[in-house]
């Protein structure tokens, strides 16, 4: 005879997910983007999911004027939301790209922000030599 009978079949794992299950991207981008938005209907999302290679290519696009917010001081915003989406998507067994698009009223029309970043990189400047003490190494920027 057994003393204690509230014992309960354990629980099963948090961790698993049906196969069925994938996250709401649309919505968690929207969630994600419109705070830093002067004007949220302007923005647009389209994602396309691939479930033969399991990835997911999301592209937003939104007002110029937005974009200072919507990136932050040196990319911070973006790359958290970027972070936030690609752990959702590795949730969901996933791998997950996130590309922006300027706004469709600058004559660069279809160019992600990467490729608008690439050409505005400005040129390194060399270091003039000081004094006569020894030289230094000059660290180069790398390219991606």
């Amino acid at each position: 005879m057994f003393l204690n009978r509230s014992v309960q079949q354990p629980y099963p794992k948090v961790g698993t997910q049906s196969p069925l299950a994938r996250p709401n991207y649309v919505g968690l981008v929207n969630f994600l983007m419109q705070p830093f938005l002067e004007s949220p209907e302007s923005l647009s999302i389209d994602c396309e999911i691939s479930h033969t290679l399991n990835r997911v290519w999301i592209r937003i696009a939104f007002e110029s004027a937005d974009k200072g917010k919507v990136f932050g001081r040196g990319g911070r915003n973006i790359q958290a939301m970027r972070t936030v989406i690609a752990a959702a998507a590795s949730a969901a067994g996933q791998s997950v790209y996130l590309d922006i698009y300027g706004s469709t009223s600058s004559n660069r029309e279809g160019m992600s922000f990467d490729e608008d970043q690439e050409q505005r990189l400005p040129l390194p400047k060399s270091k003039e030599k000081r004094g006569n003490g020894p030289s230094r190494p000059v660290a180069k920027p790398r390219y991606h």
